[in-house]
């Protein structure tokens, strides 16, 4: 094996939470970028960043069968903010 990576038993339950977390730390990062869309209304390139950032933390949600939704990618492409509410309260359930 080249070059592995031995982590201590801290680290290694540091990295396990993380991973068992993984779904709130999207939810949440959804929730604080959605709040940071609403209140850069008017600035095209901050909210281009932000659906940047949306789509990349979208990227980890999948559905129950391993699959994208086809729901998320349509949301991106029409930028719909309400849609993204809509899912990240869906998400929060």
């Amino acid at each position: 094996m080249a070059g592995g990576r031995e982590f201590s038993s801290s680290q290694r339950k540091i990295i396990n939470r993380y991973y068992d977390n993984i779904d709130n730390i999207v939810i949440t990062r959804l929730g604080e970028i959605a709040t940071d869309m609403v209140l850069a209304m008017g600035d095209a390139k901050k909210l281009d960043r932000l659906w940047k950032r949306a789509e990349q933390a979208l990227a980890k949600v999948k559905t129950k069968d391993g699959t994208k939704d086809p729901a998320i990618e349509k949301m991106l492409a029409s930028r719909d903010l309400e849609a993204l509410g809509k899912l990240i309260t869906k998400l929060n359930r």
